[in-house]
């Protein structure tokens, strides 16, 4: 009853809210990457590995050109180069996308460390550099209501991009041109290249736009969430993405909604620390939830996919 309490008690906070949107932020950009690479017909596995390639350089840039800014445009750099090499592996050597993921992913994990200890002499976090933090924004007017401003006023300026960028995704996939040839090039590649879609091309510009948005994502984490890099940060948030993309199927608004799930139970998880619960099972909840609500969502796509199959039959 106590525990039943405390959390009634933690849901009632505005604090908590808040840092559930900063808990989501990074998932949420990098579910769009994953969603954009994924509807033009490629998947992205590589996501974990080019946020912990663009968090190390989004520090290491900024700590040597003492700009948050220029890290962080090191940062969505790093993130478009790795998109590039995954792209080179698929597209052109047409290797298999998983393999090729999770070579970069492993070669991430370890490479990292490895440069940061060439440049640091450590190996476990970049303590002894002196990076730098993007800023927080206070919004106008907001501020001064009372629960919603200490909800909504004060995120990092990239939890706000990351808001924004949820319309912009969504704009781009329903009415540009670009958004239209990659579904098309997702849902037929043949059938659009018969029209005169440059097939590889849009494949290309897909990947790319994931490595920047997961290099946004990245530079979030290290340069917003604790302000250092430090060993497997990411912490599986790369392939939470790719959960809460397959969940979202395509619709950027939906993709927002599982992110901020995430990002409930992992600020949910970060208050109840020091409850009875194992701290272990508080640390696992997170991600525990994304693969129920992945779970429960295939079964429903299953559960439809065989009720069209009966009506189809009874209609013959």
């Amino acid at each position: 009853m106590n525990l039943l309490q405390e959390i009634l008690k933690t849901l009632s906070l505005p604090e908590f809210y808040f840092a559930m949107f900063r808990s989501a932020t990074p998932v949420l950009l990098t579910t769009l990457g994953a969603m954009i690479s994924s509807r033009s017909g490629t998947s992205n596995i590589a996501l974990e590995g080019t946020m912990l390639i663009s968090a190390f350089v989004g520090v290491v840039v900024s700590a040597f050109s003492h700009s948050a800014w220029i890290g962080f445009l090191g940062a969505v750099f790093a993130g478009f180069v790795v998109s590039n090499i995954l792209a080179y592996f698929i597209l052109k050597l047409n290797s298999n996308a998983v393999i090729s993921g999770i070579a970069l992913n492993t070669f991430a994990s370890g490479g990292t460390i490895f440069v940061l200890y060439l440049i640091t002499g450590e190996k476990g976090a970049s303590t002894s550099l002196d990076s730098l933090k993007l800023p927080s924004l206070t919004i106008p007017v907001v501020k001064d209501i009372p629960v919603i401003g200490a909800v909504l006023s004060g995120h990092h300026v990239l939890t706000y991009t990351a808001l924004v960028l949820v319309a912009v995704v969504w704009y781009m996939f329903k009415y540009t041109r670009l958004g239209m040839h990659i579904r098309a090039v997702g849902e037929s590649p043949d059938a659009a290249e018969s029209v005169g879609i440059p097939v590889k091309r849009i494949k290309y510009i897909a990947l790319c736009l994931s490595g920047i948005l997961t290099g946004m994502a990245g530079a979030f984490l290290s340069m917003g969430y604790v302000g250092l890099f430090s060993s497997g940060m990411t912490a599986g948030r790369g392939y939470i993405a790719l959960a809460t993309q397959a969940i979202a199927a395509g619709n950027a608004v939906i993709g927002m909604l599982a992110s901020l799930l995430f990002g409930f139970c992992q600020s949910l998880a970060n208050y109840l620390q020091n409850s009875s619960i194992p701290l272990q099972f508080i640390q696992m909840m997170p991600y525990l939830i994304i693969i129920i609500a992945y779970t429960i969502y295939c079964a429903m796509v299953e559960h439809n996919k065989k009720k069209k199959q009966m009506k189809a039959a009874a209609g013959k």
